[in-house]
């Protein structure tokens, strides 16, 4: 085949090393954004924190003003770091497809390491929290069990789940024991009943109905209404978990007042006692935003709080004007240009992120001031277009981040929503609809509960047309049980 040459037009989308870092920057969550901040800290030493009223910075560029806000224009105004640091300018695009490694080898050297390192704690930072187990071993190491008995013991812990179930029957840990040491199945028993005396109590039991009876053998013997609660434990406990509550009247020869007490008496009891032992993987929101009312308007505010205040080094920013070629000098110009987009991508994560949470707090000030019934239904198209950004833009600026109301912590992706048509010819929020529901709910009468197609009437009456399966879907979404599930005797 006859090699030759061939020129062809075509059109690709090809991304610079500005916007790879700027979209990057600008769809983490706050908490990933500090760790990027601080890794950007520790690599580049023309990086530093600025303290209060050190000059200009990356979090606020106005010396009076500590917070910014949407009623100032704008926030995170960076300074002008070309007149700044002398003659050379930053260029406004590097050649695509270019990777920061490849554009700057010398900035992305790791950093020298520290004389501190003897001093990281190892076992602090990889230490995990107490798990069940273990507080049942360590109870275990200050009760007076003899060497036997204390071998019993860790068998049936290590047969124990997080929640505080037996994971094995009597026999199967009495076979998992040394036969050689002769121990019969009472003796296992035996320690297995000392064990459930533990903390939380109720641990180490096989199922739901031994677990309540050992935390309602705990309770003081003047404990109002117990004898009561164990007889219905002990043999109506399967209609107690159907709801069957008539079967357990007609059963238990107790009147509704009796077996509203007892009712009340066991709620007060925990099924899982080993949940609340263990780690805690409770994650803590940040805002990225705070909505305040001022003089009869809303207001929209960066938290200052979410990363430090950012500057160029001023020291050796100065000694780059050396301008010759030298390996220490290029490294210094090098690190200075990276840093100078890294300052110029937080400026511009920080501007739309206002824009965009200005904008849906202009559209939703009927939720601010009323509720989640007042809320408009809105998507990613209607703030794309205000803001003239794409979809994909506004996806990323939604997701993780989280504005702070009068009303709670909210994630911006909270307030988009699909819509349903009214009978006036308007349109009506999913979140609104969601949220009649749940009052509807509310309000209805255990004996009699609402059904879905009930509810769905009760809407139609108010002007929203919803279908019946799209209330079992909202309700389902909204973790409230079924009709018959709801439906309480007491």
């Amino acid at each position: 085949m006859k090699q030759s040459l061939q020129l062809k037009i075509g059109q690709q989308l090809t991304m610079t090393p500005q916007l790879q870092q700027a979209i990057k920057l600008l769809q983490l969550s706050t908490l990933d954004l500090q760790q990027e901040i601080q890794q950007a800290l520790d690599s580049n030493p023309l990086l530093e924190v600025s303290e209060d009223g050190d000059g200009p910075d990356a979090s606020n560029g106005h010396d009076n003003d500590p917070e910014p806000s949407a009623a100032a224009g704008e926030s995170g105004d960076l300074p002008d770091s070309d007149a700044q640091w002398g003659d050379e300018k930053m260029p406004d695009e590097l050649p695509v497809d270019t990777q920061w490694d490849d554009l700057l080898p010398s900035a992305s050297a790791p950093p020298a390491p520290s004389g501190d390192e003897g001093d990281y704690d190892f076992d602090g930072r990889n230490s995990s929290a107490e798990s069940l187990q273990d507080s049942l071993r360590w109870q275990l190491n200050l009760t007076r069990f003899s060497d036997r008995d204390k071998l019993i013991a860790l068998a049936i812990i290590d047969a124990t789940d997080d929640n505080g179930r037996l994971i094995l029957t009597d026999e199967e840990i009495h076979q998992s024991l040394d036969s050689d040491l002769d121990i019969e199945l009472d003796e296992v028993m035996a320690v297995l009943h000392a064990l459930q005396l533990f903390e939380p109590t109720g641990v180490c039991c096989h199922d739901l109905q031994e677990c309540l009876l050992v935390q309602l053998r705990q309770l003081p013997a003047g404990t109002p209404w117990l004898e009561e609660a164990k007889l219905v434990v002990s043999r109506h406990i399967t209609q107690l978990g159907n709801g069957d509550l008539q079967q357990i009247l007609r059963r238990s020869k107790l009147d509704e007042n009796s077996l509203r007490r007892v009712m009340e008496l066991l709620q007060t009891l925990n099924p899982l006692p080993g949940e609340g032992v263990g780690e805690d993987d409770t994650q803590y929101v940040v805002p990225d935003v705070f909505v305040t009312k001022r003089n009869e308007r809303w207001v929209v505010e960066l938290n200052p709080d979410i990363a430090p205040r950012l500057r160029i080094n001023d020291h050796y920013a100065s000694m780059i004007k050396r301008a010759d070629n030298s390996p220490d000098n290029t490294y210094l110009r090098d690190n200075l240009q990276e840093a100078r987009w890294f300052l110029k991508s937080l400026q511009s994560r920080n501007e739309t992120l206002m824009k965009v949470a200005t904008r849906i707090v202009d559209r939703q000030q009927g939720f601010l001031e009323h509720g989640e019934e007042a809320m408009k239904p809105m998507v990613l198209h209607d703030i794309a277009e205000e803001v003239e950004m794409h979809e994909s833009t506004i996806s990323r600026v939604t997701t993780q981040k989280y504005m702070h109301t009068p009303r709670g912590i909210f994630e911006l992706k909270y307030f988009f929503s699909s819509h349903v048509s009214t009978s006036s010819g308007g349109e009506c929020s999913s979140t609104a609809i969601r949220a009649v529901i749940k009052k509807l709910v509310a309000a209805e009468n255990p004996r009699k509960p609402l059904s879905d197609s009930k509810i769905a009437k009760l809407l139609e009456d108010q002007g929203i047309e919803v279908a019946r399966r799209t209330i079992a879907k909202y309700r389902d979404a909204l973790h409230i049980p079924s009709s018959s599930e709801r439906k309480r005797l007491l």
